[in-house]
C-alpha cells in the first residue's frame, strides 16, 4: 500500500479506514486531498474492501483551508498579478473531483468542526455520523468569499435548495443535532462513539453484495462527479475574482481575530 504522510490507512475486514492526521484542526491542502483520493482509488482496486470510513484525529474533522498560512498568503498575492499562479487552487479542486469519482460507499465520522472546504469534504461522503459538539459551516461569505469544493452542487442535493441558501448566506455554524434534522448528517451519537458508529454503518453496508453495491451506487450518484467538476470550475472563477477584493482581506483578518468584519463592498 502507498506510503502516506497526512493520512493513516487501515483495513478492518471489508471496511477501509482513512484517518486525517493533521491535528488539531486538520487544515487541508492539495497534498491532503490528493492522498485521500489516492487511498479511495486503492480501496476501489481492492476486492476485499466494500465500504470505507473517513475520520480524523484532533479537535476538528477538517477546518478547511488555512488562510493564515504564510505560503498560502504568498500565493494569494501572486494570484492577484498572475492568474496562472492560481493553478494550485485549481489543482486542489481537480483532486476533489477525484474523490467524487470513487466507486464504493464512504461514511464520514464527523466528530468536530467541518468548516468551509472541510464541509465540502464531509459532504463528498455518502453518509455522515456526527455528534452534538460537531459544527458544520460554509463560512465563505463571512470571509468575503464564494463557496467552493463543489458545495454549490452537493449541499442543495442533501438539505434542499433553501436550507443550502440559508447556510451559505448566513455562514452560520450548524450543530450536529441541527445537521441531522436537516439531512446533512444521518446519525447523531455521543462524541466518543462517532467513529465506532461510522465503522458499524460501514460494516452494515459491507455485508451486502460488492457488485450490487457498486452498481447501485453508480446509479444513485450518476453524473455527480461531473456536476461537481462544473461547479468547481465556476466556483474557482468567482473565488479568484473575490480573492482580489479588500473585503476578502478584511474577512480573513476578522475571522482570525474572532470579530465581526467591517465589510465595505469593495
Amino acid at each position: 500500500m502507498t506510503k502516506y504522510t497526512d493520512i493513516g490507512v487501515e483495513k478492518h475486514g471489508h471496511v477501509g479506514l482513512i484517518e486525517i492526521r493533521k491535528p488539531p484542526l486538520n487544515f487541508f491542502d492539495v497534498a491532503l486531498i490528493n492522498q485521500i483520493a489516492d487511498a479511495l482509488e486503492e480501496f476501489d482496486k481492492d476486492i476485499e474492501i466494500r465500504a470505507s470510513v473517513l475520520a480524523a484525529q484532533g479537535k476538528a474533522f477538517c477546518a478547511g483551508a488555512n488562510f493564515g498560512d504564510p505560503a498560502r498568503q504568498e500565493q494569494e498575492e501572486k494570484a492577484k498579478s498572475d492568474p496562472a499562479s492560481n493553478l494550485p487552487i485549481n489543482h486542489l479542486y481537480v483532486q476533489a473531483v477525484r474523490i467524487f469519482r470513487n466507486k464504493k460507499p464512504i461514511v464520514a465520522a464527523v466528530h468536530g468542526a467541518a468548516i468551509g472546504g472541510g464541509l465540502g469534504l464531509a459532504v463528498s461522503a455518502d453518509f455522515r455520523v456526527t455528534c452534538p459538539e460537531a459544527r458544520f459551516a460554509a463560512n465563505f461569505t463571512k470571509l468575503g468569499f464564494h463557496p467552493g469544493f463543489g458545495l454549490t452542487a452537493t449541499l442543495p442535493e442533501l438539505v434542499g435548495k433553501n436550507n443550502a441558501e440559508l447556510i451559505f448566506y448566513t455562514s452560520r455554524r450548524v450543530t450536529g443535532e441541527e445537521a441531522t434534522r436537516m439531512g446533512l448528517a444521518n446519525v447523531c451519537v455521543p462524541q466518543d462513539q462517532v467513529r465506532a458508529e461510522a465503522m458499524k454503518l460501514a460494516a452494515e453496508i459491507a455485508e451486502c453484495s460488492p457488485l450490487g453495491l457498486i452498481s447501485t451506487r453508480a446509479t444513485m450518484r450518476a453524473g455527480l462527479a461531473d456536476r461537481v467538476l462544473a461547479a468547481t470550475n465556476h466556483e474557482l472563477v468567482e473565488q479568484t475574482k473575490l480573492r482580489a477584493t479588500e473585503d476578502f482581506k478584511e474577512g480573513v483578518k476578522a475571522t482570525a481575530e474572532r470579530r465581526v468584519a467591517n465589510f465595505r463592498g469593495r
